[in-house]
């Protein structure tokens, strides 16, 4: 489905209500979303299926809103990303947190094997905007201008951000014992 399938889809939805074309959208995107929100929550199942859900509920309810001026992916992911940044901002306590420490006493059950939860230590490492640039870089392949839209912060700040996301990650990665 191209960039303009994704705009037929959303006219239908906007114009007539056809929850089928919604419905096509969702199937699309579903697991994209889910997968950036498991990254982004450390492989907590529930909770990335609560955050996916709750972003496709926003993106129904707001599509007509929706402009055309970047790609619908775009979009659905800004409406992730603001998901994602309410959940942190309503779980903060106050004052800063440890979050990897906290990761470690509350530790979730899931698949991943002891690379993956290496990588997962690592990424807990950054701060929440390199992960979530980093993320949506390289394991959703956005653009850095996507990846500006989404975040929304000048392209210039994205590139920085996964700059130093890119070096933390290998210091981890290297304390760690992986490389040379």
């Amino acid at each position: 489905m191209s960039k303009s399938e994704d705009l037929m889809l959303v006219a239908r939805v906007n114009l007539s209500g056809d929850k089928s074309a919604f419905d096509l959208l969702t199937r699309k995107y579903q697991s994209s979303i889910r997968r950036f929100f498991l990254n982004l929550t450390m492989g907590d199942n529930p909770l990335s299926d609560d955050l996916a859900q709750e972003t496709f509920i926003k993106a129904y309810l707001n599509l007509n809103g929706f402009q055309g001026l970047s790609g619908f992916s775009t979009w659905l992911f800004r409406i992730a990303y603001n998901v994602h940044y309410d959940y942190i901002r309503s779980r903060k306590i106050t004052g800063d947190i440890n979050e990897l420490e906290i990761n470690r006493m509350h530790e979730v059950q899931n698949e991943f094997s002891a690379e993956r939860t290496d990588i997962n230590e690592a990424l807990m490492v950054l701060r929440t905007e390199e992960r979530t640039a980093i993320l949506l870089f390289y394991m959703e392949d956005k653009t850095h201008q996507e990846i500006a839209k989404i975040m929304q912060c000048p392209l210039g700040t994205v590139k920085t951000y996964i700059l130093k996301g890119k070096e933390k990650l290998g210091a981890y990665l290297k304390n760690a014992g992986y490389g040379n």
